[in-house]
């Protein structure tokens, strides 16, 4: 699998693998960490994720300037594991729940979000660019677009055991206190604790406490401090998950420098072919190329990254947590992405390498029009699937609805299988993106084009919390229509400049 790929990729893959571990920890339980904590609403919850997941990105595009500028793409990569590792502990320091400042302790939370994602900008495209170099040595340039799809393999594996992780403390937590986990009840316990729970929602809130409970709850105030307090103690504990797998990451990272190249020259271990000189009209129609490509991509990732968003709501609220007598809870369907990933890389890579024999693989630009269509089919099926299904506001104790029961709920199959085609339209449109711009950038702008990359993805992710609107206020199946629409756009997009793209690109 990684024959005639750059010694260089396997390292870079690893520590990336950490650090995306410790991401995903944390983004799994995020969003339902923040209505947990302080009692927020879905849309407001989605402002902050929203806006997270956009400094993220965003970060990046001024990482890439930093390294650009210092010329020191190591040394930055560097500095944003340990901002990252920093930006964890703040998150990870268990503080009580009914949270007595509201104000002041989310404020010190979107400080450690902040942080985590300032890292994330210095670490994530210059690791990105540092792995785009070692391909540009006419010696691996044909294996380009593999090496970054096994690189993106390597990513997901970090991220396929993080929500696994995550739930895993947080229900052993409960456990161990006496409680057993139950996806309505924090939303149940803020209502009733602030007041604005009707009668009848109050004696099916009792029914819900004294199953977590496993007995009487003859104190209904006494049992929602207390379970909202153990719940989201065990969330901290989770985020202090994400600041071992940064360590981790940190000293793979570090045995391992050596072997990645650097922009001034060659390195030990890599052969860097000297700068490629560009006259200023070719500069700027990659520029223009590159430009394009991201405007389209904004569109994907306001529909795909939907899923620690509206999904994982989904999950919550509508979708049946078990099948036969396994139990589950809703973040774990955040593993199944990256478990897809995985499990299908080698099949894709393998379907091109196929394809590239008999001089009949399609262009990258062609691989990420032919994604569009497949996320836009996705959320097809979550349009039918949704169907009939009531509107949120009917069954949120908030709203004064009453949450359904199992009975009333979907299939969790149906969000298998939007994730299983989630997951392969992000092959042929995520890596295959980041292998195009590190093709097509010109040489003396790698980081920062990367970066672009990453901040086209920023702006589709600033656009998340509509999602959330849109999830609170109008039929389910809408919803999703939002974005059978969106990546709709994006793929007709996309085949109107194929031509043009493929004429740059060579």
């Amino acid at each position: 699998m990684f024959k005639g790929h750059p010694k260089g990729l396997i390292p870079a893959a690893l520590a990336n693998m950490g650090e995306r571990f410790g991401f995903y920890t944390m983004m799994a339980i995020l969003v339902l960490f923040l209505q947990a904590k302080f009692g927020l609403s879905g849309p407001n919850a989605g402002i902050i994720y929203g806006a997270f997941y956009f400094s993220i990105y965003f970060l990046a595009l001024v990482g890439g300037i930093i390294a650009d500028r210092l010329q020191n793409f190591k040394g930055t990569i560097m500095v944003g594991l340990i901002m990252m590792a920093s930006g964890y502990v703040i998150l990870a320091i268990p503080t009580p729940t009914p949270v007595s400042n509201v104000p002041f302790f989310l404020t010190v939370t979107i400080i450690g979000l902040f942080v985590i994602a300032f890292g994330n900008g210095l670490f994530k495209g210059n690791l990105q660019a540092l792995v785009g170099q070692m391909y540009d040595n006419e010696k691996y340039g044909k294996m380009r677009d593999s090496g970054f799809a096994l690189f993106y393999a390597f990513i997901n594996i970090g991220a396929i055991f993080a929500p696994l992780a995550a739930v895993g403390i947080r229900n052993w937590w409960l456990e161990r206190n006496g409680f057993s986990y139950d996806a309505s009840l924090p939303e149940q316990c803020h209502t009733y604790l602030n007041g604005l729970m009707s009668e009848d929602s109050v004696n099916r809130y009792q029914e819900f406490a004294e199953k977590a409970a496993g007995g009487s709850v003859t104190d209904l105030t006494g049992f929602s401090n207390d379970y909202l307090n153990i719940f989201n103690t065990g969330f901290h504990y989770a985020f202090g998950i994400a600041i071992i797998a940064m360590a981790i990451s940190f000293v793979v990272y570090m045995m391992n420098k050596k072997s990645f190249p650097n922009p001034k020259g060659s390195t030990k271990g890599v052969e860097i072919t000297d700068e490629i000189k560009m006259e200023a009209k070719e500069v700027k129609q990659r520029m223009y190329a590159l430009l394009a490509v991201f405007g389209v991509v904004i569109f994907f990732w306001f529909s795909f990254h939907q899923n620690g968003l509206t999904l994982t709501f989904f999950a919550r609220d509508y979708t049946v947590l078990k099948i036969g007598t396994y139990e589950f809870s809703a973040e774990i369907f955040q593993s199944m992405n990256p478990f897809f990933v995985v499990f299908l890389t080698p099949i894709i890579v393998g379907l091109f390498g196929w394809l590239r024999a008999r001089n009949m693989e399609p262009s990258t630009p062609k691989k990420i029009a032919i994604g569009m269509g497949i996320a836009s089919i996705a959320f097809v099926v979550m349009v039918i699937g949704s169907i009939g299904l009531p509107l949120y506001s009917s069954i949120s104790s908030a709203a004064g609805g009453i949450p359904l029961v199992d009975a009333q709920k979907v299939s969790p199959y149906l969000l298998l299988g939007t994730y299983f085609i989630l997951t392969v339209a992000e092959l042929f449109i995520s890596p295959m993106g980041i292998s195009f711009v590190s093709k097509v950038s010109p040489p003396q702008y790698q980081g920062l084009m990367q970066g672009g990359w990453l901040g086209a993805t920023a702006l589709g992710n600033g656009l998340l919390f509509i999602g959330a609107i849109l999830y609170d206020s109008i039929p389910i199946w809408m919803t999703w229509g939002i974005f059978v629409v969106a990546t709709a756009i994006s793929m007709f997009t996309i085949i109107f400049m194929i031509k043009w793209l493929e004429r740059v690109a060579k």
